[in-house]
């Protein structure tokens, strides 16, 4: 991939959550792909996810739960953001991210309205979140 800029990524997988796993794919994938990532891991608090990306100025916050919780665990990183001073910064959720069979439309509007540019349901492909990404930020590729 060529782009116009390497694009700063922070990754990780919030609340209580121990799946290291997908973390891990992401992490790889998105490198694969041009970007630079930087993964704060596993159990990692909104403020964690926010600090990283104060620290590198980073293009976007990528937040995995595969534990069911996500959406309270979620809830309120946008304002954090804002906060912070990077309201402006895209944000990516994906994962189990609710507990029980959910209808996935009902649950993404859900993530929407809480600040996030998108919402991935569980079995999502990497290649699908680093097409959006390359969409999102307008990134000229070369073949």
């Amino acid at each position: 991939m060529e782009q116009n800029k390497q694009l700063t990524l922070v990754l990780g997988v919030i609340g209580a959550d121990v799946h290291a796993v997908g973390n891990r794919i992401l992490e790889y994938a998105l490198t694969e792909a041009g970007f630079k990532v930087v993964n704060i891991g596993v159990m990692a608090s909104q403020e964690e996810f926010i600090n990283a990306a104060v620290e590198t100025n980073a293009d976007a916050i990528l937040v995995s739960s595969l534990y069911g919780h996500g959406e309270i665990d979620c809830r309120g990183l946008r304002e954090k953001a804002i906060e912070a001073g990077i309201g402006h910064i895209k944000m990516y959720v994906g994962g189990n991210l609710v507990v029980g069979k959910q209808d996935w439309q009902e649950v993404e509007k859900r993530f929407i309205n809480m600040g996030f540019d998108r919402a991935y349901p569980p079995g999502t492909m990497p290649q699908e979140a680093i097409d959006d990404i390359v969409k999102d930020f307008g990134i000229t590729q070369k073949c």
